[in-house]
This record gives structure tokens, sequence and C-alpha cells, in this order.
């Protein structure tokens, strides 16, 4: 299986499955880029966690490829002058290690966008990061934070020992600045993953069940959990690939293809860029560097405006199956109920 690895990262069709492409066309919707309302800004592949179900394969040691001051730069001037976007959703690795992170964030903030951290929650108690709480909150950004469980085994297990208690105290402390909290417009939303090659179960099931424990047990109170299908690329893939279990695992997002979910992913709206100034269809094609639909290959230096790339059509592979299988995933959890 470890054979079909390459196949995967390039993109191409696996041969496990019927082509992503060929689904499509057998009836589904294509996917054309309708509007770029999101900005997804991955600002690098440095983080202070390695997790298994990682698909952009972030770690610690992972110090170049980070974004600098110069793309910094250039995202905020297009940003500034496109008046379709709404949302600017900052990832990584964990974004916060960049060092230009506070500044675009104040700077996305003056222009009266919403913006979105998505955040591990034990880079707040990293060293050096004591200001990121305090700094969230003036600044009102949406937290969206990773806890795969409400069980610590099951963290532990897919984020690395001790990454379960260093959560829950990052929570705790963004529950003590309000986000999250009953009457407080800080939002705190958080997100589960799958430990293994399964679906996720139903969102508000599962959401009602985190509610409850993590109240009960810590105190702790959020406002919505997403959930959020593993890709099969990169780390995951595998992490799969050495258990015998990647080509049942896509056999199983195929089986789950959902029409439905397909007409309204997330990439329909959104552009994916990446640390090093590059433009993508979405963070997952960004992962597999699967250049932007018919635009071909294209930095933000290519461009005068986001909006240049609305009426495009987007770049598909038999990885878009983990988005559209069952009840659809996106970065903003289940697409469908």
């Amino acid at each position: 299986m470890k054979s079909i690895l390459p196949i995967i990262d390039s993109g191409r069709s696996t041969g496990l499955v019927e082509p992503f492409a060929e689904k499509l066309n057998a009836g589904a919707s294509p996917f054309v880029r309708n509007s770029v309302t999101d900005l997804q800004i991955n600002l690098g592949k440095l983080c202070n966690q390695a997790c298994t179900h990682c698909h952009v394969e972030a770690g610690p040691t992972k110090t170049r490829e980070n974004m600098d001051s110069r793309t910094a730069d250039r995202v905020i001037q297009l940003a500034s002058g496109c008046s379709q976007i709404k949302t600017i959703d900052l990832t990584g690795g964990a974004p916060e290690l960049n060092p230009n992170f506070r500044r675009l964030v104040q700077a996305f903030r003056e222009m009266g966008l919403r913006v979105i951290d998505r955040c591990n929650l034990t880079v707040l108690s990293e060293p050096g990061m004591e200001w990121l709480a305090e700094f969230l909150q003036s600044q009102q950004v949406e937290v969206v934070a990773s806890l795969p469980c409400y069980l610590e085994d099951n963290v532990d297990l897919q984020r690395g020992s001790g990454v379960f208690k260093r959560s829950i105290e990052g929570l705790l402390r963004l529950n003590s600045l309000g986000f999250g909290m009953p009457d407080s417009d800080l939002s705190l939303n958080l997100v589960f993953n799958p430990t293994g090659p399964t679906l996720p179960p139903d969102q508000k099931v599962l959401e009602q069940a985190y509610q409850k424990e993590l109240y009960q047990r810590y105190g702790i109170r959020f406002n919505h959990l997403l959930t959020i299908t593993n890709l099969p690329v990169k780390r995951f893939a595998k992490f799969l690939s050495k258990r015998g279990e990647l080509e049942k695992y896509f056999q199983l997002l195929e089986q789950n293809f959902n029409p439905v979910a397909a007409a309204n992913v997330m990439c329909k709206t959104l552009l994916s860029i990446s640390w090093d100034g590059k433009l993508y269809d979405c963070d997952f094609n960004q992962m597999l560097d699967l250049s932007l639909g018919t635009a071909g290959t294209k930095t933000i230096w290519d461009i005068d405006n986001f909006s240049d790339l609305t009426e495009q059509s987007i770049c598909v592979a038999d990885h878009c199956y983990a988005c559209t299988a069952g009840a659809g995933s996106s970065c903003g959890g289940a697409i469908t109920s």
C-alpha cells in the first residue's frame, strides 16, 4: 500500500475508487468558485505539536516554511482592495507562532473583517506566548480550537502525551476572558476529528455530548462543535497506510458521497493562500500543491484583486471525497444536517 502514497500526494486518481472528477461528471454540480468571501491563510508549518491526523505535516522542526513580512504585506494590500472579503481564517501549523500573526490580525480587524484563529490550545501555554489569550480578546478574534475528544486518553493518543491537560487549561483560560461564555460576544468553537478511519458522528448530537461532559467535568463552556472529516493525505494517509486501512478509508468516503454536500463545499467561496504566497482552491489542495483549477499556477503577486479569481473551475482529486461524504465536511464543520 505504500506505493500509492506518491500518487495521492500528486493529486492524480488513486485507482482505489471511482475518480472524483468522474463522479461530478456523472451528475453532481461541477466545482466553480462563485465568489471570494473567505481567505484562508496558512502562515506556515511550524507547530508545537505533531498530530497523527495533520494534513499539513506540521511540527516543531518546520521552522523554514513560514510566511515572511513581504508576503504578509502583500496579503494585507490585496485584502484591503477586495470588498467581497468578509472572513479571514488564519491557520497553520500553529499560526500564532508566526512573527507576523499579530500585525495581520490587527490589520484585518481594522478593515472590519471577521478573523478566525485556528488554535491548538497548547500554544497558549508555550513559553513566550503569555500575551496570546489577551491579544485574541482585545481584537475580538473568533477562536476555533482543536479538541478531538473530551476524554484524555483519546486526545493524547492523537496529539501527544500531556496535550489534553494543557488543552483543558487553555480552554479555562479562554473562558476566564469571556470566550464561549453565555452573553459574551467572544466566540469559542471546538473542532472534532475522528481518531481513526471513520466518518464523524452527527455534529449536533456530538456537540451536546461535548457541552455536557466538558461542563460537568471541568466547568468549560463553548459555543459550537465543528466536526471535520480527516483528509487521506500526507501524515494521515501514511498513518492509514501503515495500518493497512488506506484503501478501505477511501472506499468508505466514496460510498458515502453526498451530492447535497458537494453542492455546498467551502471552496466555492474561498481562496487558500500558502505561507510563500501561492494561491490554491483550498488548504488541502495546497498541501498537495494542486494549482488553481483553470487559472494555473498563481501567486499573490500575479493578481490585482482576489475577485479576479471568481467564476473559475476548482481543481479536484480523490481526496475531495472527504469533504463530500456523509454530512459533508468543511473548515466550518458539517455542511448538511
